[in-house]
């Protein structure tokens, strides 16, 4: 939980959680429900054809007592593009983001938050000692997420387990040091983030998470091969 008395802690109220909601109709209101408890600023970002907007909308005028924001853009952003749109529409010290599916817990977020009081960024970890996680992905998806990291450490020297798990928070200071450089928009940006970060000399600690598989994944193989393609673009292009 976020510390509210600790000196030099994170306040619940400077806390920006931003939520990419592309086609996300079907689970959205779980989502909702699940995150309406977070005492800080929540920006879902609706890029999709689907009724996802009109349902944040609703729910958030039910809801007065919520800071709830909505971004709607007639065209898709991609995944890295929805987060960027989020983040830069945040005015809180602390920014955070989580994807849609409900992997994440809030509460796991408010850990991730917590930490922003030593560190520039903290980012959950499925990898690491001390995570937990009751649903796993399936074989193929784990040997994958294993191939990927050693290209991303290969590629850009990053010591990270996990950089693609989608909960992540950051001082806002930090992003703004880096956001206007960010050229991904695809699921390869949450490698670009961390390595413009770690260029600029920001600490980002990676925290074991607790994390539940869900099946509805957005990312599909042309996805994959999309990040690959993205990231020898970002390293030598």
């Amino acid at each position: 939980m976020l510390d509210d008395t600790r000196a030099g802690g994170v306040r619940p109220a400077d806390c920006t959680l931003v939520i990419p909601a592309y086609n996300e109709e079907r689970r959205i209101r779980s989502l909702l429900e699940d995150v309406s408890g977070f005492r800080g600023k929540l920006v879902f970002v609706c890029d999709g054809t689907d009724a996802t907007a009109e349902i944040v909308g609703t729910f958030a005028e039910a809801h007065p007592s919520l800071s709830i924001r909505c971004l709607a853009f007639p065209a898709r952003l991609g995944k890295g593009g929805g987060v960027v749109a989020g983040m830069e529409a945040a005015a809180t010290p602390f920014v955070g983001y989580m994807d849609a599916d409900g992997s994440t817990a809030l509460s796991e977020m408010e850990r991730l938050f917590d930490r922003l009081a030593t560190a520039d960024g903290a980012i959950g970890s499925r990898w690491v000692p001390g995570s937990v996680i009751p649903v796993r992905q399936g074989f193929r998806r784990r040997v994958e997420s294993r191939l990927f990291n050693l290209m991303v450490r290969s590629l850009f020297g990053l010591d990270y387990r996990d950089t693609q798990c989608g909960a992540k928070a950051f001082r806002k200071d930090a992003l703004e040091e880096v956001l206007s450089s960010i050229r991904s928009t695809g699921f390869e940006f949450d490698v670009e983030l961390l390595w413009r970060l770690r260029r600029n000399g920001y600490r980002v600690e990676e925290v074991p998470i607790t994390w539940e598989n869900r099946d509805e994944s957005k990312v599909m193989t042309s996805d994959a091969k999309a990040m690959l393609m993205g990231m020898l673009r970002l390293r030598f292009g």
